[in-house]
This record gives structure tokens, C-alpha cells and sequence, in this order.
């Protein structure tokens, strides 16, 4: 049994991880003055991030089209037994939907909500592709993979909300309060849905360290074969600092740094980094 694991680009996988597995990308569409590019194929992070800098507006992000969506899926529907499409939760956007839509007209396709966003997404596509290796069924890895949904574990922390202010989702008040106070809001995926979880206080590394430790911590309900810790462009010192609380406070077989694609920089800005992982 050959079947294709795609996801959506929010998965925020490396291009070495997406190569291992075999994982094929649907490019979420990325909008900058008007003009639409595809996320990790013609615009990255560090595009947004100097055109932000340089006095330029917010980007924005639209859904892969079901119309893309289509055109994916009679290409590997054909080649392969399977097809199994992992989306960005359907609370966030609009791909679930456009993916369900598309895979109606083949009978050899299955789309599956991730619940979920930026690597913590990319914990069910490394699980897909795995359960792929094995030579389960599309239908079998869909199930299990919708069933390991609710066990992902994914938060990030957030340096400053200038970019969260600029997009709308908090005020200026609000931020420039934030900021005052150097307070780093940790926003945590719960149940398919973003929510602030609590509140850190003090530089964004003594933050880090805290809020790795405290993820990890005398937990005995964490499976420990992979986790991500995800950033857009945190300074090398911040990188360190979660890798090695992680290292001291986890006993993961894996510990991955990824980057955090457009998406996720396009909401939170360069200085945003997360451990997610999967809970037994």
C-alpha cells in the first residue's frame, strides 16, 4: 500500500524532515501590498519581517484554494493507492473546508483537520508519513492520525505583540502595557482554538527558560520520541537557552529546532518560539 502524506505549509517543517518523510506541501497564499505569493515558494519570513521594518503594512494570509486543492490531489491520487491531506485546524482557517471539498471528487483521498497550527501541525504529519511506512491504509492513518489530534501539545511564546497589535488581535493599550511591563503572553493551542494561558515576566530568555521548564517539568504524560522547539528568527542566545532547559527537563529521543513559516510570522513577528509535543 503506497500513500502520500501532504500537509498544508503551516506545518513548519524543515525542508530535511519534509524530505525524509516523503511530505509533498500545499502553499498557504501569502499577501503582501496586494500581491499574492505562495508561502515557502516565492515569499519566507525574513521577507515579511524587512518589509514590515521598512514602514510597509501587515501581510495577510489566505487558505490554499480548492481549486489548488484539486489539482494536488489528481496528481498523487493517480500515482499512489492513497492520499492523505493534513490541514491547519479548522479554526483557523479555511483549508479544511476548501481540502474537504476537493477531495469529494476522488474516492481515494482523505483530509484530516490537524486541530492545530505551525509545527504542532507537523507532529501528525511526521506521525502520518510513519504510519505511511508501515503500510497502513489511507483510511487507517486518517483515523489514527484524527485520534492522536487532541494529544498535541503546541504554545509559543510571544516577545512583543507589536505585530499581534498591527494585525488587529490586541489593542495598542494592551501592547504598549505588554511591553511596559515586559510581559510575554504564552498563547497555547487548546481544542483547535488559540487562547493566552498565562503570562511571563522578565527578558524573553529568563522567560524561555521558565516556560520550557514549566512544559516539561515532572511531566510523566509526555511521549518521548519527538518534539519541536519552532521559532520564525529568535536570537541564537534564546534558541540555546529552550533547547538546553528541554534537554535538561525532557528525555525526547528527537528535539528538533524548526522555523516557523510565513504564517506564523505574519501574525506574532521574528520573536516567537514554542516546544510542542505529543501527550501520551
Amino acid at each position: 500500500m503506497r500513500v502520500k502524506i501532504i500537509s498544508d505549509s503551516t506545518c513548519d517543517l524543515s525542508p530535511e524532515l519534509l524530505e525524509r518523510y516523503d511530505i509533498a506541501i500545499t502553499p498557504l497564499c501569502i499577501i503582501k501590498d496586494g500581491e499574492e505569493f505562495q508561502d515557502g515558494v516565492n515569499i519566507t519570513p525574513a521577507d515579511i519581517f524587512a518589509h514590515v521594518d521598512g514602514g510597509g503594512s501587515l501581510c495577510s494570509t489566505a487558505a490554499v484554494s480548492q481549486y489548488e486543492y484539486g489539482k494536488v490531489f489528481a496528481r498523487y491520487a493517480k500515482e499512489y493507492d492513497a492520499v492523505v491531506q493534513v490541514t491547519i485546524g479548522a479554526n483557523f482557517s479555511c483549508c479544511y473546508q476548501n481540502a474537504c471539498l476537493a477531495a469529494q471528487e476522488f474516492d481515494n483521498v482523505y483530509v484530516v483537520d490537524s486541530e492545530n497550527l505551525s509545527s504542532g501541525q507537523g507532529l501528525l504529519v511526521v506521525a502520518a508519513a510513519k504510519l505511511a511506512a508501515q503500510g497502513l491504509s489511507g483510511s487507517e492513518i486518517a483515523e489514527r492520525v484524527r485520534a492522536l489530534a487532541p494529544k498535541v501539545e503546541a504554545s509559543f511564546l510571544i516577545e512583543r505583540l507589536d505585530y499581534m497589535r498591527k494585525g488587529g488581535r490586541c489593542s495598542a493599550v494592551a501592547a504598549l502595557g505588554a511591553n511596559l511591563l515586559h510581559l510575554k503572553p504564552c498563547i497555547e493551542v487548546c481544542e483547535g482554538k488559540m487562547g493566552v494561558c498565562k503570562k511571563y515576566r522578565g527578558s524573553f530568555e529568563k522567560c524561555i527558560r521558565q516556560y520550557v521548564k514549566e512544559r516539561l517539568d515532572g511531566r510523566e504524560d509526555i511521549t518521548e520520541d519527538l518534539a519541536f522547539i519552532t521559532h520564525p528568527a529568535c536570537e541564537q542566545s534564546v534558541v540555546d537557552a529552550a533547547m538546553e532547559e528541554a534537554a535538561a527537563y525532557g528525555a525526547f529521543d528527537e528535539l528538533i529546532e524548526t522555523h516557523a513559516g510565513c504564517t506564523v510570522s505574519c501574525h506574532c513577528g521574528p520573536s516567537t518560539l514554542g516546544i510542542l509535543f505529543v501527550r501520551k
